[in-house]
């Protein structure tokens, strides 16, 4: 038996996001950052994501212009999720989780593969930025590095590692820091959401509607 149900991949885009604006009309978001929390719960089909979304003042300004400079993830399924010919020109996200170096770093340091290639990022961290959507040891260490001078400051953090151990206390440390950022805050996260606001942002750096 034939199903009923919209098979055009345009019109099945334009009439979620028409819906998911539905969904977030009574909620007080900025306007500058509407388009960010419309894929934020387009990503993930729950609106009340937005309850627990937060960021910066400075957050928009920085992210684009850290996306210019450059792009640093925490795991390949971060950059597996980010839509690349919506990226600035050569750019393209950089993720030093499988370097032959890291396992032996980590060992050395006491700590995660994915904060041991924190350290691999080097100078190119300078003004770039920085998107965890998986590994809480890695926005800590990110921001212990900053905080000692070990590490370049990147211009904004998209901060949305998941899970139950270290994923709440993390974003709430890169909300009590200096660096501009977006986080969703609590337990919940992950690489698709993470993803979700780097595409969002390169199609505001482009001028491109989200919908």
């Amino acid at each position: 038996m034939p199903y009923d149900y919209i098979k055009s991949p345009a019109d099945i885009y334009r009439k979620s996001f028409a819906l998911v604006g539905e969904a977030l009309a009574g909620h007080e978001i900025p306007r500058p950052l509407l388009p960010i929390a419309k894929r934020l719960v387009h990503t993930c089909g729950d609106p009340s994501l937005v309850e627990v979304l937060d960021w910066s003042p400075d957050f928009l300004d920085a992210g684009l212009k850290g996306l210019a400079t450059g792009l640093f993830v925490d795991v390949e399924m971060v950059s597996a999720g980010i839509t690349a010919r919506f990226l600035p020109t050569g750019v393209k996200p950089v993720c030093q989780l499988n370097h032959p170096d890291v396992a032996g770093l980590a060992q050395a340091l006491g700590t995660t593969r994915s904060a041991a290639a924190v350290n691999l990022w080097g100078a190119a961290l300078d003004g770039a930025l920085v998107v965890i959507g998986n590994a809480p040891t890695a926005l800590f260490h990110l921001l212990e590095g900053v905080e000692a001078g070990n590490l370049a400051r990147p211009a904004a953090m998209v901060a949305m590692p998941v899970g139950f151990v270290g994923a709440a206390e993390s974003k709430e440390a890169v909300a009590a820091s200096d660096i501009p950022y977006i986080a969703v805050h609590g337990t919940r996260g992950g690489s698709a959401l993470a993803a979700s606001v780097v595409n969002a942002l390169a199609l505001m750096a482009r001028n491109e509607s989200q919908e």
